[in-house]
């Protein structure tokens, strides 16, 4: 008559020691059991590395935001004033609220100061013109060849222009 093989408490077949002391030893398949297990550990260890042991790819540096380069060759990034007229400052446009500054164009609203040079220059009086104001054209800046700037202004004068210019004008940008 074939017995069934005595289960131990864990399920498994129970061997008794050869020598006769009554101790149970767990079988072959026991140890391959154990084994397989630590291997599957091990394996699960390895593909959950936490986050913060992986190593990550650093992310891209983040471009440099458009520019618009004054008289003093610096650069600007939405400015409140801006001087058009380097030489002898003469006409600025001032309290610029810009509504975009995106890859291709910026616009602004704000005011035109612009001297009358009536009757010269050094005794002429400051006027103000509201303005829209549309900077364009972004190239790379040749002091600076990582740097966009934009290269051209277009100003379009709300109510009247200070005379003789256009209502809609436009300037290459220089610096």
């Amino acid at each position: 008559m074939i017995s069934a093989p005595k289960l131990g408490p864990t399920g498994e077949e129970d061997v008794v020691d050869a020598s006769g002391d009554g101790r149970r030893v767990r079988g072959p398949w026991a140890r391959m059991r154990t084994a397989t297990l630590l291997c599957a550990a091990a394996a699960l260890a390895a593909g959950t590395v936490p986050a913060a042991a992986q190593p990550r790819a650093l992310p891209a540096p983040a471009p440099e935001p458009l520019v618009v380069v004054d008289c003093f060759s610096k650069p600007q990034v939405r400015p409140e004033e801006y001087l058009l007229a380097c030489g002898d400052g003469n006409n600025r446009l001032v309290r610029l609220r810009w509504d975009t500054w995106g890859p291709r164009t910026a616009t602004a609203t704000g005011t035109d100061m612009v001297n009358d040079c009536k009757p010269y220059c050094a005794a002429g009086r400051f006027r103000s013109y509201p303005v829209t104001v549309t900077l364009s054209s972004p190239e790379p800046w040749p002091d600076r060849p990582d740097v966009q700037r934009f290269t051209k202004i277009r100003l379009v004068y709300t109510d009247t222009a200070p005379a003789p210019v256009p209502k809609d004008v436009s300037y290459k940008l220089v610096y």
